[in-house]
Formats: C-alpha cells, structure tokens, sequence
C-alpha cells in the first residue's frame, strides 16, 4: 500500500485551483503523463533562471541584460487610429535617464490603469535600445513600489509546451509545492552532513523558490540532494529485484561441451580473449543453482552473436531449449543468416519467428517449438505472444537490452522454468549508465574486434562539395566496392531541410542507372526491405541508399564505403553504429560523414570524435557528455525508466555512493520493515519504483 502521506502528491493535477480539464491535456503533454499528477509538477524542475536582483538607474542600465527598475510614467503615446500593428509607447524616466516602455496590441484603457501618468512602478524586463533610446518591449513584470517586496528577486524559468504560459506554470508548480507533506528522512544522517544536503522537502523549495542563481543549478546541493534520492531509489530497487531473482528457484544447466567442441571446429576463425572469457562465464552461471542475468555488451562488429550461439548451445547440451529475441526483423533475420550455418554444422535445429510467419508455416513451428524438435528460436516480440510455449526453455538471449523493459524481459523468463537471462548491447555503455540501468546484472565486455578488421578511414566533408563525394562514389562502384548512403529522413519534410532518402535515392540512380541503386526505408513491407538488402548483399545492387534502419545488425563484408549525410543531426552512438556496417571484409573502408555549415559546438565535438577514435566505449563516454543519458540509452524512445531529477553527466559521481548504501540496506534491512526501511519505501513510491516494494509484499 502506498503511504497515505502521499496521496495529496499522487492527486490528478485537476485537483489544484486553476487546472481545468482543458489545461490537464496540455499539462499531459508538457509532463509526458496520461494522467498528470500533483507529484509530477513538483518534480518539473527549472531549466534555469531569471535574475531581477539588478535595480540599476537608467544611465547605469546596460542594453541587452535585465533590469529592474524604477520610474515615472511620463506620458502615453497610443497608436494612431487605423494603425493597429504600430506600438503603444509609454515615456518613462527616473531622473537620470528615459526609458520608452513598449506593447504591441495593447488596449489603452489596460495601458493607463497598468502604468498611469504621474506615478512611479517597478517595471522588469531585457533592456535594448533603439534609435538611441532605451526601450523595453513587453516587461516581464510591472508593480507599484508597494507590491515590489512581493516579486521573486530570481524567478525559476520552466519548460513550457504551446498553450501553456511561463506565469501559469509557475503558479501550478507553487500549487503542488504546498502539497508537500512532512515526510520521514530515509537517507543518512551522517551522509547527508558530510554533503551538507538539506531536506528532501527544503531541497524541492530551494530549487523551486531560489533567491539566488545557485539554488537552481543542478551541480549545487538542493538538487544535488533530489538527485541522489532518485539514484538511491534505482539502485535499491535494482537489488530488489536482482534478490528476488536470485531468491526465486533457479536451476542447474550444465551441459557436457559437445556441441560447443563442434561450433569451435567449424568457426573460421578462433575467439578473441574476451569472447572466450564470456562464454566461459556465461556457462559457469549456467550451471549455477541461481538464475542467470548477466549483459554482455560489445563494439560493432566484436562478435556478440557468436558468444549468444554458445550460451544457447551448452543450454542445448543440457537438453532445454533457447530463445534469442532480436528488437527489429532485420535484425533477427541478420542473427538467423550468422548462427544457421554454423548451428547446422554442429547438429542444433534453429528457426525464426516474427510477425510476417504465418498460416502453415507458423503452426508447424509452434507445434515443433511445443515438442521439443526446435533447440534454438530466433524471433521478435512475436516471441512473447501467448500461443508461443517451449517444451523447456532454460535461456533467454535479448538482443539490444535497451529497447526493451524490465516487464518484457521477465515475460519471456516466464516462459519456461528459472529461465536465465542474457541480455546484449550493440551499443558500448558508459560506466555510470551500466550501474544505472543494469546494475542488477553481471557484466560480460568485448573490447577486440575479430582479426582481420581492418581500421576505417573517417572523414568529414561539407555537404557543398556533395558533387565531388558522388564522384568518389562513382570511382569505388567502377572497382567493384559496394557503398551505403545513409539519409535521416525517408521523405522530404516542408519544416527541415533534410535529405530524404526517396530523393536522393532518385538523383543517384539518375547518375549510375536503375540497377545499380537501391533503396530501403522504415516505411517499406518487410517483405520488400529483405528483398532490397538481400539484392545489395549478393551485389546485385552496388550502392544502397537508407535509413537508419540499417543501423544494427546488417553485415554485408564487401561494403566498404559508407556515407552519412546530414552526419550532424545523428547522435555519436548512432553515427558509430552506422559506420560499423562496414569494415567487416578484407577491403580498406572509408566513411564520409557530410554535414551541413555552419556547425554548432556539440556537433563539431560529435564529428571530431568520429573522426578520432573507433573505440565505442570511448565513443560512448564522450555522447554521454554531449547528451546525458536519456538519448544516449534511447529512453526518451523506450519506455525505460529516464531519469526526471538526476542528470547523469552531472551527478555520474553520487552513483557509486548511492549502489554502497543500496547494497549495506539490502543487507542489513532487505525486506525495509525497520524505521529507515519504512521510510525507503515512501521513497521507492515517490520515484516510481514501487515495483520493488510489491516484489518485497509477494516475498
């Protein structure tokens, strides 16, 4: 049961004065909620502030910054008649200087009861000037010397959404601010002394009600103090689940090695160190008696789907089954065309299960799946779809961890007996984000590339010199190189200046012929997307243009030659994904990365960083700098747990602190019955964790 101490914060926000339910729609908008909260306005921090502690005179006023300053109205200029779209000036001046106060479609009658001629008011506002006079067009703020003791000296700045005024979320946030009850301290005394830390409740007015600039930075004690009570709240619920898992039945799977020794003898080549470390420990939790939840992350191209066909092969050797889920069907059909050959050599029966399997076909792999005549199934969410039942699963492989939810892994544990669990990440996780997001789960890292990788040449280009790169793509086809072009968008959009694929797809088949150019986007039937990449990957085509869709998973070893157009608008994970679709054969490789002018700062570093280093988890430490963590992991996308208080990139740091008391309450007070228990449980129900706390209920 959620604390009743709450209850005021987990309210409709329709409950606070002034939101009506046409405000609660833009409110669902600006707050990402279905159904907004009390709770979810108190946390809708700041971006920042507006500081109106300067109260300068007028001959010290200095254009371009705010000011708050006191004058007398001297005399009103309203527009001529017929001449609506003039402004209606008022002349000001305070005895050192003169000030004209300008509005746009004002109403004279609401002009002269605001400012009236003869009297002194506090107007705030950025100060311009214009024809050599000071003006201020539209201030912030105007209130007679008597009210002005009432006005925030620094004033919180919001995220809006259209509809929404900057003084009207400000009004709703002081509303559900009031709603804050006295709660009990779940964080540690001695902790919160040597951080100097106040109150959760004083940290939230702090941030909200600043009297200086400081007292709504994210790096300063007030949200510091939020942030770490959000940190701790996943860290304990993270080890919540990881002792439920561990304390639910789990099994032994040991298999005897013969099919791994097969699989061994028929890979062209030999395992890198980290790959053969990681199915040694895969197979070690394997034949443990808990279950299995282990990641494994990997550079592009460091050979993740191999070390999955070995884990599900010793769970084979046992005699169970395994499933390996993949988030798109190309990319599930990639993971089909990499194990079936081998898995064929080493006598393990594989099939493929998605959306677009229907009819016979489909029964009569449930029917085999059902008994047994199927070892390894490789699929999407079709996966999930309740007719789908394995005669024993032992093994969840999930591919691309990140795009799916806690629920969805532990649904397709539910699918057979103490299923353990192998999560992948094609995407290189900083440190921070690992503790974060998977700090429930051992770790498996593959830092080589498989021998024979070749380093790629990367280079940035302007998109003006756009003739010269399709001639350079003209010279690789004439020598029997096959080249990707990557556009963000699959058609022109009348709001941004992108590359649409369909266009560009129509000007280089222009330039090199119908056949030679193909063409695959999100929007395509699945059925004409394979029909598109098998024809580059037989060569059949020599040049395909695409969408991110080929970001993961496609492997086409005589591509060499990658170009990215709009490189600037892709993220640094995205842009090294995509570069790892080549480099995968013998061939020298070159990805070219365009990009319009004139470059911002953060994507001149991302560019620079690409043209730096191939290293992922180098890569991805500096995108978690540029972008926080949000996009880094794709959460805003996938429904993952993001973070509303903590910003990584600035409390990364606090993250250590809150796993060590995480890991000392699990051991000291794991079912959170004593004093502090009781109060972590309110924390856990304010950050949406309470998952957990059901978890502890259903023991």
């Amino acid at each position: 049961m959620r604390p009743t101490a709450l209850n005021a914060l987990f309210a409709p926000v329709t409950t606070l004065t002034g939101i009506g339910p046409k405000f609660e729609r833009l409110y669902r908008r600006l707050l990402d909620r279905d159904e907004p909260r009390v709770l979810d306005l108190v946390f809708h921090l700041p971006t920042g502030v507006v500081d109106r502690r300067a109260r300068p005179l007028l001959r010290d006023v200095k254009p371009g910054q705010i000011a708050t300053v006191l004058v007398t109205v001297d005399r009103h200029r309203p527009p001529a008649p017929g001449r609506s779209r003039a402004p209606y000036l008022i002349y000001a001046s305070d005895g050192t200087g003169d000030l004209i106060i300008t509005y746009f479609k004002a109403r004279p009658e609401v002009m002269e009861k605001l400012l009236p001629v003869g009297e002194t008011r506090w107007v705030s506002g950025t100060v311009a000037t214009y024809d050599g006079m000071l003006q201020m067009v539209h201030p912030d703020r105007v209130v007679t010397e008597q009210d002005v003791a009432k006005m925030p000296a620094v004033e919180p700045v919001y995220p809006l959404t259209e509809g929404l005024s900057p003084w009207g979320v400000r009004r709703a946030v002081e509303a559900a601010l009031t709603k804050v009850p006295a709660l009990p301290e779940w964080q540690d005394a001695a902790f919160l002394a040597v951080r100097k830390f106040p109150a959760f409740a004083d940290a939230l007015r702090s941030v909200h009600r600043p009297t200086t600039p400081d007292d709504a930075s994210p790096e300063k004690a007030a949200w510091s103090r939020l942030a770490y009570d959000e940190l701790l709240a996943g860290q304990l619920a993270l080890m919540m689940m990881r002792a439920r898992m561990k304390k639910a039945a789990g099994r032994s799977t040991t298999g005897d090695g013969r099919i791994r020794e097969k699989l061994r003898a028929a890979l062209p080549w030999t395992l890198t160190a980290s790959q053969a470390k990681a199915v040694q420990d895969i197979a070690a939790d394997l034949e443990k008696p808990e279950r299995m939840l282990r990641l494994l992350q990997g550079d592009v191209g460091s050979g993740k789907t191999v070390v999955a066909l070995f884990a599900c092969a010793a769970a084979v050797e046992a005699g169970s089954q395994a499933a390996l889920m993949a988030p798109t069907e190309i990319l599930a059909r990639q993971h089909l065309k990499t194990i079936a050959p081998l898995a064929e050599t080493a006598g393990l029966r594989v099939a493929i299960l998605t959306g677009r399997e229907r009819g016979r076909e489909r029964t009569e792999t449930l029917q085999k799946l059902a008994d047994g005549e199927i070892d390894i199934l490789v699929g999407t969410h079709a996966i999930f779809q309740d007719e789908v039942a394995f005669k024993d699963l032992a093994l969840a492989v999930v591919d691309e961890q990140h795009r799916f939810g806690v629920h969805q892994r532990l649904a397709l544990a539910q699918k057979g007996r103490a299923v353990d669990v192998l999560v992948m990440t094609a995407t290189p996780i900083p440190r921070t984000l690992v503790l974060t997001y998977f700090g429930d789960m051992d770790v498996s890292e593959l830092r080589e590339k498989p021998a024979g990788r070749k380093p790629i040449d990367t280079r940035t280009v302007a998109l003006d010199r756009v003739d010269d790169v399709v001639a350079a793509v003209g010279r690789a086809i004439a020598e029997g190189r096959q080249v990707y072009w990557v556009c963000p968008l699959v058609e022109e959009s009348e709001t941004i200046d992108l590359a649409a694929a369909q266009d560009r797809f129509r000007d280089l088949s222009g330039v090199f012929g119908d056949g030679v150019v193909g063409l695959v986007h999100g929007k395509m039937r699945g059925t004409e997307k394979d029909a598109a990449m098998a024809k580059f990957a037989a060569a059949e085509t020599m040049l395909l243009v695409a969408t991110t869709v080929i970001e993961v998973g496609v492997d086409v070893p005589r591509a060499s030659v990658m170009v990215i157009e709009h490189a600037e608008r892709f993220g640094l994970a995205q842009l090294h994904q995509l570069r790892g679709r080549i480099g995968r054969g013998s061939e020298k490789s070159t990805c070219l990365l365009l990009y319009k002018a004139p470059l911002g700062e953060a994507a001149k570093a991302r560019l620079a960083t690409m043209r730096d280093t191939e290293d992922g988890f180098r890569i991805a430490e500096e995108d978690l700098k540029l972008r926080g963590e949000g996009d880094v992991l794709g959460t805003r996308q996938s429904g993952l747990p993001g973070f509303r208080v903590a910003r990584i990139e600035v409390h990364g740091e606090l993250l250590q602190a809150a796993r060590d008391d995480a890991k000392l309450i699990m051991e000291r007070d794991g079912g959170l019955d004593g004093e502090r228990g009781a109060a972590l449980r309110t924390l856990l129900y304010l950050f949406g964790r309470d998952e957990a706390v059901r978890l502890i209920r259903a023991g």
